[in-house]
């Protein structure tokens, strides 16, 4: 069969396979897109926080410098498609608020502050007082809390459509058809089969199918370790204009805030446009995205003890996505052991942080053959991944 004149053929049109595609296309190669819906994705479920600092776990510290490296990008990143495609990603440098509501946390908060400090990260200690002169409509039981200037915010489901934008003007083709085949041809990936009966060929493969990425048929067994699909179920709140910070006026939050409540994670994320985004739960429940009664409740009874007004604001949207976890929670990015595929997947919470990044990167690989030494301690051979003889 005839080979088409692409380069790289990437599997996956959410914002990681897009800001691959993109940033490829820029280095003049030859692209293609595959995905039924292009822009869609986790991204249109993620609160958008870029929260390197805060997200940061102990044992994470490659992953940290990862993400503070795509956080440093993002400002430019963020100008550079809204300048191109005309479109606002929603890009916000608001900082961060990680607060304590009791002593356990509290202590708990404190010692997160020391491994910061260790690392150091710019993050400083707040008083209970102090995180409520920064945002008044905190509840009064706050007891001290992480300020981190540096951890900012995107809007995924605008990013989503500046990154689709993006690869068209970059002359990324963009095909809307599901990928039901890889091909492999004489131990080397070659193309994939569509859901339309067509075939595209690619000297390089770009698998960022998400969650899905290791169920893709036709790839051998071993090549990539298990992608499992972790659900998250959020809410869309919206704060009345006379609370916005227009004319002088009081916001309801002012930047993202984020705590520790019966020991599961929740965030708030404020719109400049009025949009409150409250997230997320963690659920192992396969590739069910049903959002349920219980996952809301506990979201607004946990929201409403940080941030005990939110109750009066109009609930206008719930919604649940899957986040792509490796087994270490980390990113696969390059080459894997079958030639001819790459991997650009397992970004589990961090897929919107990281999309900068992991464009760069995959671009110069794809185009010089050479893996970023950013990008070494994310190969997809560190699980010892291979194809069977």
């Amino acid at each position: 069969m005839a080979r088409s004149g692409t380069d790289v053929l990437v599997i996956g049109g959410g914002i990681i396979g897009l800001g691959v595609a993109w940033r490829s296309a820029q280095r003049g190669l030859a692209v293609t897109v595959v995905d039924p819906a292009h822009g869609g994705g986790a991204a249109q479920v993620a609160a958008g926080m870029l929260a390197p600092v805060t997200e940061l776990q102990y044992g994470e510290e490659p992953l940290l410098r990862l993400g503070m490296a795509s956080n440093e990008r993002y400002a430019a990143f963020a100008a550079e498609l809204s300048a191109l495609t005309g479109l606002d990603t929603g890009y916000r440098q608001t900082g961060t608020l990680a607060v304590a509501l009791d002593s356990d946390d509290r202590a708990e908060l404190r010692e997160l502050h020391a491994f910061h400090q260790r690392l150091g990260l710019d993050s400083h200690w707040l008083t209970g007082r102090e995180c409520r002169k920064l945002e008044p409509m905190l509840a009064p039981g706050v007891r001290g809390g992480l300020h981190v200037t540096d951890d900012h915010q995107v809007d995924g489901r605008r990013l989503s459509g500046a990154l689709v934008r993006a690869c068209e003007l970059a002359g990324a083709q963009l095909h809307r058809a599901e990928a039901t085949e890889l091909l492999v041809e004489d131990g080397r990936a070659t193309g994939v089969r569509l859901s339309t009966g067509e075939t595209l060929h690619a000297e390089r493969i770009v698998l960022a199918a998400g969650s899905r990425s290791h169920l893709l048929p036709g790839l051998p067994e071993g090549v990539l370790p298990p992608i499992r699909p972790v659900k998250g179920q959020v809410l869309r709140l919206h704060m009345p204009d006379a609370l916005l910070a227009v004319q002088g006026g009081t916001p309801f939050l002012s930047r993202n805030v984020r705590a520790v409540v019966r020991g599961q994670h929740i965030y708030l994320v404020p719109r400049a446009d009025g949009e409150l985004v409250i997230g997320a739960t963690t659920e192992e429940q396969g590739y069910d995205t049903t959002v349920t009664a219980g996952g809301v409740y506990e979201l607004l009874r946990d929201a409403h003890e940080l941030v005990p007004g939110l109750t009066e604001l109009p609930l206008v949207e719930t919604n649940a996505g899957l986040r792509p976890g490796s087994p270490d929670n980390a990113p696969l990015l390059g080459p894997t052991a079958l030639p001819g595929l790459v991997a650009a997947t397992g970004h589990y919470r961090n897929g919107v942080l990281l999309t900068p990044v992991t464009g760069d990167l995959l671009a110069e690989y794809l185009a010089t053959g050479v893996t970023p030494e950013l990008a070494v301690p994310f190969s997809p051979s560190r699980f010892g991944t291979k194809v069977p003889a």
